[in-house]
């Protein structure tokens, strides 16, 4: 199993890691999204309030996390048209991604279309599958070949790149001529900075009609749940319906305790604006200092991440960084387009972030 992987890629960097680490005032590590900001007490209260509950949850997620995600939809992102049973909470979205081809049955005779610069786990899940990938943003690329999945990431990690809602419909339809699924990875869909982020499940894309469309949503990023391990889809009833049988024969469950935190959270949109609030200073900072020491910066009008680059090798730029004791992560993680980038990551304290902007202006 482990041949059909590739190396992980934050096992690369050791090197830099403890560079980064020599630093006399600290390491500052941006190179992973990590939330370091405290969890809202009212998401820890509900997790609390079940915790005594011994019985088995239900895969398919209570009543009431499947109303509140399709409320937050409605009420964050103007998506309509979800109903509850459209909803289906997951053990995180890495870990969806990662299964979601086996899931539905794809295999070696099926193509997986994955972004050229791409989260490494849209590849991952496609080889554990034994499905074949092509990276490709224009979909001219594939010529007569017809995909069974099709993965979109808007707003992009690693680069921030916010795909408009023309893109995103004539995704939507040459999927649909050719019978393919459109998986959109949202989880940073509320972290927009300079351009607003449309959903897949949104009225001037999809036109209303769900039909092979699932909608990825994390609640790691604005509401710091990374370790509760939360996230959910949405979409296509049927297509829910299907990887909802698997799961229950999979055991795929979300923890009770998890699910009525989840609610608490989709439900309070006070704490997801603060948090979304920090994130913006924070961006604001380092963006600057990133530009200030010699850096273009590309895209990243969206999302955790600062996409930068000098015109030089990804691994130079991130040889540079950890001299100042800063760790970030080389661009090729996420393809051969990202060779010459690095991402930098906003995930980190106020008092590391000015750390970090105090040695790039130096």
């Amino acid at each position: 199993m482990s041949e059909r992987l590739p190396v992980f890629p934050w096992d690369t960097i050791a090197e830099a890691k403890a560079s980064a680490t020599a630093h006399p005032h600290g390491i500052v590590d941006l190179s992973v999204g990590t939330p370091v900001d405290p969890v809202a007490p009212v998401v820890r209260d509900a997790l609390a309030s079940v915790s005594e509950q011994a019985g088995y949850p239900t895969t398919a997620g209570t009543p009431a996390l499947r109303t509140a995600a399709a409320a937050a939809l409605r009420r964050r992102y103007g998506i309509t048209g979800v109903a509850d049973d459209a909803v289906l909470p997951v053990i995180g979205t890495k870990e969806v991604i990662a299964w979601l081809p086996t899931l539905l049955a794809l295999g070696s005779d099926d193509l997986v279309v994955v972004p050229e610069l791409a989260y490494p786990t849209y590849e991952v899940g496609a080889r554990l599958a034994g499905a074949r990938t092509l990276r490709a943003d224009g979909l001219t690329r594939l010529g007569p070949e017809n995909p069974a999945l099709i993965y979109v990431n808007s707003p992009s990690n690693p680069s921030g790149r916010v795909l408009g809602a023309a893109h995103l419909r004539k995704v939507v339809e040459f999927a649909r001529e050719r019978d393919a699924v459109v998986v959109s990875d949202e989880c940073y869909l509320g972290l927009s900075w300079d351009a607003p982020a449309v959903s897949i499940l949104a009225d001037e894309v999809s036109g209303g009609d769900h039909t092979g469309l699932l909608a990825v949503h994390s609640l790691s990023k604005t509401s710091n749940l990374a370790s509760y391990r939360a996230g959910f889809v949405a979409g296509d009833a049927s297509l829910v319906a299907e990887l909802l049988a698997v799961r229950k024969h999979a055991g795929m469950m979300v923890p009770l305790p998890v699910q009525a935190a989840m609610t608490a959270a989709l439900t309070d949109d006070e704490h997801e604006s603060e948090q979304r609030e920090r994130y913006r200073a924070r961006r604001t900072a380092l963006a600057a200092a990133v530009t200030a020491a010699g850096f273009r910066i590309d895209h990243s009008e969206a999302g955790l991440y600062v996409w930068a680059t000098r015109g030089e090798s990804g691994r130079t730029s991130a040889a540079w960084f950890a001299e100042r004791g800063i760790l970030v992560a080389p661009g090729e993680f996420y393809g051969p387009d990202g060779e010459q980038h690095v991402r930098i990551a906003l995930t980190a304290t106020d008092e590391r972030i000015a750390a970090a902007v105090a040695r790039l202006t130096v």
